[in-house]
Parts: C-alpha cells; sequence; structure tokens
C-alpha cells in the first residue's frame, strides 16, 4: 500500500535559460535606483493627486480613463503605508518622508520589465526562431524612452504590459487551438486574453484599439473554424460560446469590477463632487450627502427647492434670481422686457431658492397631509427672497384699428434714461434722440415724468440668444402688463404617467404653458449688468431635447411661513427632515461613465506637446525632471537607431505583403501556405497593433504628448525581427549572403547599443553633464535639452 513511498518523486521542467537571463537584466534596468529622483517627475504630479485621493477615500474624476490603472498605482502606495498626505502641487517639488516612491515606482517598473520576455515569448509563439525573439527582447531592453516611462509613478508601461499580455495570451490559446481544445490550459489562455484585454481598456481608453485588435482576429480564426467540416455543429457552436464568454462577457464583467471597487474606495465628497448628478453628490459621504441628508422626498405645493441644471455646463449652477433688472436697451439695440432677472448661478446662495405654488390658491406653505405635485401639473414659480413669479414674456400683436397700449410694455424713467449713444444725452423727451431700435415705439403713461418702451414683436428675445425666449421674474409696473407664469411639469425619467416629484431623484423639464417653451441653461455669460453670471433662456420645444432643459431638486424642504419676512428666515436655516435615498451601482457606473466620455480636459497647449507626425521621425522631447542644483535631467528621448530602423520595417512589411499579395493574387505562391499564414499573422498583430494604437491619434483634438506613442512602438519592435528574419531567409541564399547579413545586423544592433548607452544620462538622470555634453546630446534642434546658465 505504501509502495510509492520506495519509488522517488522527479519533478520535471523545461527552464528557458535565455527567458531567465533576459527577464533578470531587464528587472535590473528598471529597478536599479527606482527611489531616484526623489521628486515629483513630470505627470507624477497628476498621478499622485489620485494615489491621495485613494488614500484619503475621496471621490474623484479623471476623464483619460477607467480607474484600473489608477488603483493599481494606489496600491502600490497602499503596500508601503503612504497616508496620502503629501501636496501635489508642481513638478520638482521633493517628496516628504512619509512618501514611499520605491514603492509607488514599483508596479510600473515590474510591468516595464516583463515587457522584455513578453516579447520573446510572443516572437516565439508566432513561429520566429530563437534568435529573432531574442533580437525583439534586446530592443525592447535598451529602447530609452520605455525605461524612463517604465521607472516613474506612470501608466504607459502598464498599459504597453496588458496589450501584449492580451496578444500573447492569444497566440497561446490559438496554438493550443491546434492541439488540445478545451483542454486546461486551452481554457486559461483564453481566459487571461479576454483578461488582458479588459485591464487594457481598465487602464486607458486607448486600450480598447487592441482589445478591438484581438476581436478582429479573433473573429477571423472563428470564421475559419464554422467553415472547417470536420467539426460537429455542437462542437463549433461550443468553440464560439467560448470565445464570447471569454472576449465579450469577462471583460464586460471585468470593466464593472473595476468602477465597483473604485466606487467602494472613494465613498467621501471632493472637489470633482459640482461635475456629478445631485443624486450622485447625495450618495457621498459628506458635502451634498450631509446638506440633503433628512430631506423630503417627494415635491409638494408649498416646498421651497432649489433647482439645478443636470447639464452642469460651462459649470454646475442653480436657478437664481435677484433684485436688478434686464437693461432698457442692450448694447445692440435690441430692448428687453425690463423685468427682474433670471440667471443660472453656480455657487449655493439663499436666493437661489423657488417656492412651488399651485396657481389656484394663494397660500405659499405645504398644507397637511402634503399635496404632492405630479407630471403634467401646472404650477408656479415663486422667488423665495422676493416673491416675484417666474416668467417669460410673450408679446400679442394689436389687433386692426386698436390702440398701441395693448402691446407689451417696458417701463422707462425719465430720470434714468441714458442715450444708448452717448452717457452725456439726457433728453426730457427721449422720442428726440431718434436712436431707439427699429420696431420699438416710445408713448406716454399717465404723467410726464415715465415713458414706456412697446414693443411690436412678439417674443421678447434673450439677451444673448436672440432666438429664445427671455426668462425674468414678473415685476408688476402698475401698467397693463400681464405676467406669464404658468409652467407645466414634465418628468422626464418617470416611469408611469402619473409620477411624483421627487427630490434628487426626478430630472423635470418647465414647459411655458402660454408659449411652450422650455426653461433652459444656455450656457452664456452674462456681462456685467448680469453679474456674469450664466443666462437662461424659453426654448422652443419644436427645436429638440437637450440636457440642459432638465433641471432636479437639489435641496428641498416644506414651507412653514406665510408671511415675507419669516420666510427669508426660513430659507436662511437648514432644512431638517427625515428621509433616506440611495443611488444603485449601475447608476453610478452609467453617470460616472458618461461623465468621463464628455468631461472636457485641458486642451490649452503645453510646451512639450507635439503631433502624432512628430513622433515617428522622434522630432519631439520632454523634459522630465532638472536637478535643483546640477545639469543632472531626465528627458522622455527614444533610442533613435531603434525608432527609425522600426518605421522602416513597417514600411518595408506593407510593401512585401502588398507584393506577396498581388501575386498569389496570380497564382504564383511565393511562400508555402503554412508561412505565409505566420507572415500575414505577425503583421496582423504587430503592425496592425502598430495602426490601431496611432492612426486614432490624428482623431483626437486632446492635448497630445510623445508617450502617447509608446504602446504603437512596442508592436513596432516586435515587428523588427519579424522583418529581418524574414529577408535574412528569402534574400540570403547563400552562406557568405548570410554570414554579411548576420554582420550588418550585428552592426545594426551595436549601433543601437551605443546609442542607448549615450543617452544613458538623460534616461536615468544620475550623472550631470557639462554644458558641451549637453550640447553634444542636442541632435535635433527640436529636442529641448535644458543647458543651467550659472
Amino acid at each position: 500500500m505504501l509502495g510509492f513511498l520506495k519509488r522517488p518523486v522527479v519533478v520535471k521542467a523545461d527552464i528557458n535559460l535565455n527567458v531567465v537571463v533576459l527577464t533578470a537584466v531587464a528587472l535590473l534596468s528598471r529597478l536599479w535606483q527606482l527611489a531616484y529622483p526623489r521628486a515629483v517627475v513630470f505627470d507624477e504630479v497628476y498621478y499622485g493627486q489620485y494615489i491621495s485621493f485613494y488614500m484619503k477615500r475621496i471621490f474623484f474624476l479623471d476623464g483619460s480613463g477607467p480607474p484600473f490603472g489608477h488603483m493599481l498605482l494606489a496600491l502600490g502606495g497602499y503596500l508601503g503605508g503612504f497616508d496620502g498626505n503629501f501636496l501635489w502641487n508642481r513638478i520638482g517639488a521633493e517628496y516628504s518622508s512619509n512618501v514611499p516612491v520605491w514603492s509607488l515606482r514599483l508596479l510600473p517598473a515590474l510591468t516595464g520589465a516583463l515587457l522584455v520576455p513578453m516579447a520573446y515569448q510572443i516572437l516565439l509563439e508566432l513561429g520566429f526562431s530563437h534568435c529573432a525573439a531574442t533580437g525583439a527582447a534586446l530592443l525592447m531592453l535598451i529602447e530609452n524612452a520605455l525605461i524612463t516611462q517604465s521607472r516613474l509613478m506612470l501608466l504607459e508601461s502598464v498599459l504597453i504590459f496588458f496589450n501584449l499580455l492580451a496578444v500573447l495570451s492569444y497566440l497561446k490559446f490559438s496554438n493550443s487551438q491546434k492541439q488540445r481544445p478545451f483542454s486546461l490550459s486551452w481554457w486559461f489562455w483564453l481566459t487571461l486574453t479576454g483578461v488582458a484585454c479588459s485591464c487594457a481598456v481598465g487602464v486607458k481608453y486607448v486600450g480598447v484599439c487592441t482589445y478591438l485588435l484581438v476581436l478582429t482576429v479573433a473573429s477571423v480564426h472563428a470564421w475559419h473554424l464554422i467553415g472547417d467540416r470536420t467539426l460537429s455543429h455542437v462542437r463549433v457552436l461550443c468553440h464560439l460560446l467560448a470565445r464570447a464568454a471569454a472576449l465579450l462577457v469577462i471583460p464586460a464583467l471585468m470593466y464593472l469590477l473595476f468602477f465597483y471597487v473604485h466606487l467602494i474606495l472613494v465613498y467621501r465628497s471632493g472637489p470633482h463632487d459640482q461635475i456629478m448628478s445631485s443624486a450622485f453628490q447625495a450618495s457621498l459621504e459628506g458635502g451634498l450627502a450631509r446638506i440633503t441628508q433628512g430631506q423630503p422626498l417627494e415635491v409638494a405645493y408649498g416646498s421651497q427647492v432649489t433647482l439645478k441644471n443636470v447639464f452642469g455646463k460651462p459649470v454646475p449652477c442653480w436657478l437664481h434670481s435677484h433684485q436688478s433688472t434686464y437693461p432698457m436697451i442692450y448694447e445692440n439695440g435690441r430692448g428687453s422686457s425690463h423685468q427682474q432677472q433670471v440667471t443660472c448661478y453656480p455657487f449655493k446662495d439663499v436666493n437661489n431658492w423657488w417656492i412651488v405654488k399651485d396657481p389656484g390658491r394663494h397660500q405659499l406653505v405645504v398644507s397637511n397631509p402634503p399635496r404632492p405635485v405630479r407630471h403634467g401639473d401646472v404650477v408656479q414659480l415663486v422667488h423665495g427672497m422676493t416673491t416675484r413669479f417666474l416668467n417669460t414674456p410673450r408679446v400679442r400683436r394689436p389687433a386692426p384699428g386698436t390702440a398701441s397700449t395693448s402691446l407689451r410694455p417696458a417701463l422707462l424713467s425719465v430720470a434714468e434714461w441714458r442715450c444708448p449713444h452717448s452717457v452725456d444725452c439726457r433728453p426730457s423727451d427721449p422720442t428726440s434722440c431718434g436712436l431707439f431700435p427699429r420696431g420699438v415705439v416710445i408713448g406716454r403713461v399717465r404723467n410726464s415724468l415715465h415713458w414706456t418702451v412697446w414693443f411690436s414683436r412678439h417674443d421678447v428675445a434673450a439677451p444673448l440668444s436672440p432666438h429664445s425666449q427671455e426668462v425674468s421674474c414678473y415685476v408688476d409696473y402698475n401698467i397693463s402688463m400681464p405676467s406669464q407664469n404658468l409652467w407645466r411639469l414634465d418628468i422626464v425619467n418617470r416611469e408611469s404617467d402619473t409620477e411624483v416629484w421627487k427630490t434628487i431623484l426626478s430630472e423635470v423639464r418647465l414647459v411655458h404653458v402660454n408659449t411652450s417653451a422650455v426653461l433652459k441653461l444656455s450656457g452664456a455669460h452674462l456681462p456685467d449688468w448680469g453679474f456674469r453670471q450664466l443666462e437662461v433662456v424659453g426654448e422652443k420645444l419644436s427645436r429638440g431635447y437637450h440636457e440642459s432643459m432638465v433641471w432636479n431638486v437639489e435641496e428641498h424642504r416644506y414651507g412653514k411661513s406665510q408671511e415675507q419676512k419669516e420666510r427669508e428666515l426660513e430659507l436662511h436655516s437648514p432644512a431638517q427632515m427625515d428621509v433616506s435615498r440611495n443611488l444603485s451601482f449601475m447608476a453610478r457606473f452609467l453617470e460616472l461613465q458618461w461623465r468621463m466620455l464628455t468631461v472636457r480636459s485641458d486642451d490649452s497647449e503645453h510646451k512639450y506637446s507635439s503631433s502624432p507626425l512628430d513622433w515617428v521621425t522622434l522630432d519631439t522631447s520632454i523634459a522630465y525632471w532638472l536637478h535643483p542644483r546640477t545639469s543632472a535631467q531626465i528627458h522622455l528621448l527614444g533610442n533613435a537607431v531603434i525608432w527609425a530602423s522600426a518605421g522602416l520595417a513597417t514600411l518595408v512589411y506593407a510593401l512585401l505583403f502588398l507584393w506577396y499579395l498581388l501575386r498569389r493574387r496570380r497564382g504564383i505562391h511565393d511562400l508555402p501556405e503554412d508561412s505565409w499564414l505566420r507572415w500575414a499573422l505577425a503583421g496582423a498583430l504587430c503592425a496592425g497593433g502598430w495602426a490601431v494604437n496611432y492612426v486614432p491619434f490624428f482623431m483626437m483634438e486632446k492635448t497630445l504628448f510623445l508617450y502617447h506613442y509608446l504602446p504603437a512602438l512596442a508592436f513596432q519592435i516586435l515587428l523588427l525581427p519579424a522583418v529581418l528574419e524574414h529577408l535574412g531567409d528569402r534574400l540570403c541564399r547563400s552562406p557568405l549572403l548570410r554570414s554579411l547579413f548576420s554582420g550588418l545586423v550585428v552592426a545594426w544592433y551595436s549601433c543601437a547599443c551605443h546609442v542607448f548607452n549615450t543617452l544613458r544620462p538623460l534616461t536615468y538622470g544620475d550623472k550631470s553633464l557639462s554644458p558641451s555634453e549637453l550640447k553634444a546630446l542636442r541632435w535635433k534642434d527640436s529636442w529641448d535639452i535644458l543647458i543651467r546658465k550659472h
């Protein structure tokens, strides 16, 4: 029974010494003096802020990509014991003793080092020789820009790692498909492909380019699999379902998981709250949640509310009014209603409060029990501090033969009159100026000291949006000027036609009953007479739906005071009532995703910004860091030999592929079928990987930098040894030619090593160079090598 103990336990393992040595050297190149410099280097000032937010559990929004990459960097800080207390305010700032610099930079360095053995494995899986695979790994090892980027707290090396991992995993899976389909290794590599793709997208949105490339190759292979008559229908269906689950379902679930963990970690209110909706803000600890906690859920007649615009652009703001009126005559000569201004104000203010009034009753308090406002109800909105009604004026043309007094008037006081063309002109009779805009008639009202401007058009145009109606609060000038203050409530996210208006949760449109105009934030800043606040207009429903027409109740209380003075005191005091509300994860995820995709980043020109055309020829560089006392500095500079050779190899591959394709069309097969498929697959993954990670930047309007090219460059480096091996095999038929070609390749690689060593002081920044040495490294005038003036 225990006979197996008499036999020795034998474990066999195949160890590729090439991979071991390459990995060890790569780790040394990336981890050596990793904590140097102990100062904020370029975009570390950007990512460091988010790490601090994670450490303090503060919510933030980054439009550059999903949160997975930030969480990986924060994991390094957490493992290093970082408490988040550091002010990331400028590049070059010295790190304090509580910042674990080595730990924060460790993950990018590890992923950057692993690019070397992964390049080796990818070339092997594509069917190329160990020599070509070693060449790809060595090129990845000595590429200066990749070293620089992976030694800092940045995300490009992490993105490239997951891009290459997705490609490697799929190649492993594809090769397993030929030998052992549905085996354990087959499932492992297929699943890892989906996980790597989702991680690439989770680090930065550009990772979706590599994901789509892998999906395309997998779709082509699946199409050929469907045509394989040796497989049964059930077998083919199982293959397709397995691929769909691993390459579509798993990435989607992983993507949701990233946001789920992110929202669990950052549950406190922070500086980016204002970008989000009121419901989202109320779900965070502190901030708006502290203000809205215990508010009534259902809006009733007599409720006191603040209305926030859902669109929130150019800045989040609330419906607002104040005592000031619109100017009688605008700068362009158009007239206004001269009524009380209504704007959108980007700060919390007591003048943001409005009372929801029942048009059929005079009371401004909530009855007992409260009567909720429902979708389709007609309401009046009374400004809390001035008790004037929200209004949008509409003018009726007089019937033929009637007096002009039936037109819409706006009061003009002679004592206040200024000629629109001269501040010194103050005639006793405004009609004597003759400078009033076309379509306006001056008429005397009751006494000699007051005049009325009569508008002869239908609608009073908004100040800055002449195709929209002006919105105001009605001022009774004791003349024939009927108000237009009835608004129909339209709940756009309701679940039924009788849905009740809810605090924070309901998104509503306010439709003017008389004109069918919708209350809308135009986004334009009013002039000084409007205190630079945002313009609010009445927009015709026929012009279509837009988010700027939608509002939601943010702060809410049930009004108790009927007297104006008591009401003003009530508006200044906090609301305290008890009701709770929760926002589901999917609702928060969808809103956060939408905000990330639509938030406008800072598109201002940067000193080191560049265009995609500058990247291929390496006509640009970035000064990452300069020592405060010496000339030691770190630059993002690529190995010029590798960059030029990689670009040439891509061109050669494209020409050769086209040449072979045309000849195959003519029935001439220069390559055996296996070699042709291997050549096509190498181009699809390597040349295609370069294209999908490079071409989209031509269509982006964001500020671009040289490091955006590094993912594309990594695929070019993979293609370079493949092209060299192909040329050597096809062109060098004799031993002499092969020896000569090998010698040229060795000489070329020696040049690349020489360039790496020459640029090494700018890659690691550990050596102070003299001005003459720095000038000697400025191989192109566009390279901004910093020379300190003593």
